[in-house]
């Protein structure tokens, strides 16, 4: 039996998540620990972990955050409410918002100006969700299930628009919005793709290795929806099992019974050490052979959040 690694490109850190990231990195040089973050700048176990040593202190809300202190705001936005709790603690702020969520909260801003009813396609509890649903709370309705579809009220058939979460998969979230257009059939679109580049490439690649592979080992956290994603991905394109994991060790020995080509892939919030990890440990057992599939070329890349250049120029501490 011939032994395969198939390794997903473009696969790991997107350019929202390396800027995110790289945020809380800088801020911690140029001022110093303690740096609070709100939520998990990342939905990634070991990025978290490894900021925690350097003096990162990851709180749920900002009022956790003593007075008059740093906090960074984490790559899935927050709502306008967030933002009026830390100035009302005189917190200095970063927003490490992806830049591509913003311009959904932007769209969202837009249509509620303009009196839609905005329908959100997204997972309940999600930070992103709440960030976005944040910005128009009376303008928007989640649509996360199926039943959710039914159970949708809106004033004017006409005046209906759909925005989505940024880390969804592409097919349901169509699924979705094919949906609601049985329903709303003036259903309008955002005005661009709100699923981000990324967690579109991520899915793409995975597909078209997929149906190779007797198994696909997706590294990621079980938190990052992008990551859980490529999971429910690879299975509906013909892989015969798929796993997340966060390390290589989390591997069970018993998956690799009776395969003979292993498809190898990351979340888009995943650091790369963690996927040459992996390949390693397969390496050890016997899957040496690393074939990587690509789909995309990905030259995105985002400037830093205003605040941190500004204080990066100036060398503040």
């Amino acid at each position: 039996m011939t032994k395969r690694v198939l390794l997903a490109k473009p696969r790991g850190y997107c350019a929202g998540v390396d800027r995110a990231v790289v945020t809380v990195e800088k801020a911690l040089e140029t001022y110093g620990p303690p740096v609070y973050v709100r939520k998990e700048i990342v939905h990634n176990k070991h990025v978290v972990e490894t900021l925690s040593e350097r003096g990162a202190i990851f709180v749920d809300e900002a009022d956790e955050v003593p007075e008059g202190a740093l906090v960074v705001f984490s790559a899935h936005g927050v709502a306008p409410a967030v933002h009026e709790q830390a100035a009302s603690r005189s917190l200095r702020t970063i927003d490490a918002t992806c830049p591509l969520v913003t311009k959904v909260h932007q769209e969202a801003k837009r249509f509620a100006r303009d009196d839609y009813d905005i329908l959100l396609i997204g997972h309940e509890g999600h930070e992103e969700v709440e960030g976005t649903a944040g910005e128009a709370p009376s303008h928007i309705q989640l649509v996360d299930k199926p039943e959710d579809v039914d159970r949708v009220t809106v004033r004017d058939p006409s005046k209906v628009v759909w925005l989505s979460q940024t880390t969804l998969s592409v097919d349901e979230t169509m699924e979705r919005v094919n949906q609601l257009k049985g329903r709303f059939p003036e259903l309008q679109d955002p005005p661009s793709d709100d699923i981000c580049y990324a967690t579109q490439n991520r899915q793409v690649a995975v597909k078209a290795m997929a149906a190779e592979c007797d198994l696909v080992l997706v590294v990621g956290s079980t938190n990052s929806s992008n990551s859980k994603r490529l999971v429910e991905v690879a299975l509906q394109a013909g892989a015969s099992s798929a796993y997340l994991v966060d390390y290589a060790r989390e591997v069970d020995p018993a998956w690799l019974d009776g395969v003979s080509t292993v498809g190898v892939t990351s979340g888009a919030s995943v650091p790369d050490v963690l996927v040459m990890d992996l390949l390693a440990w397969l390496a050890d057992r016997g899957w040496a052979d690393v074939q990587e599939v690509t789909t995309a070329n990905e030259k995105v890349a985002f400037a830093l959040p205003r605040e941190l250049r500004k204080a990066l120029k100036e060398g503040v501490r």
